[in-house]
């Protein structure tokens, strides 16, 4: 299941990640809030629990948040090692959303030494 979503995207980096936020490109953490904690925040991410992931990204759908609406999003999912990401990512394609994941997911990201967030995480219900 993970290689046949994985096949679907063309993973980033943390870097390659960043680069594409700073364009422009939504990213959403995925992470619980105790791996939150432990790893810290993302600066400028949006926090969705993955349980609510397809509900709040659908660009037709009712519940979604504000940024799903917007013509030719690009979302990135990040959450703890990138195995959940990728398949989160897969189903989001499904929606017809433009999605993909980090390879390694936050954890890479604070290894690559990428900022984290000073304040308050951005958490959507």
């Amino acid at each position: 299941m993970l290689a046949s979503a994985r096949a679907q995207l063309h993973r980033l980096t943390p870097q390659q990640a960043r680069e594409e936020q700073s364009r422009g490109a939504l990213i959403v953490d995925t992470r619980t809030e105790t791996q939150r904690a432990r790893q810290g925040d993302l600066p400028g991410a949006v926090v969705i629990d993955r349980t609510v992931l397809e509900w709040r990204l659908d660009p037709a759908g009712a519940h979604r948040i504000p940024e799903a609406a917007r013509p030719g999003l690009r979302v990135i999912v990040v959450c703890r090692q990138g195995y959940s990401s990728s398949l989160a990512a897969a189903s989001l394609r499904r929606l017809g959303i433009d999605a993909t994941d980090v390879i390694g997911g936050a954890e890479a990201w604070v290894a690559a030494g990428l900022p984290l967030a000073q304040g308050a995480a951005d958490v959507r219900e």
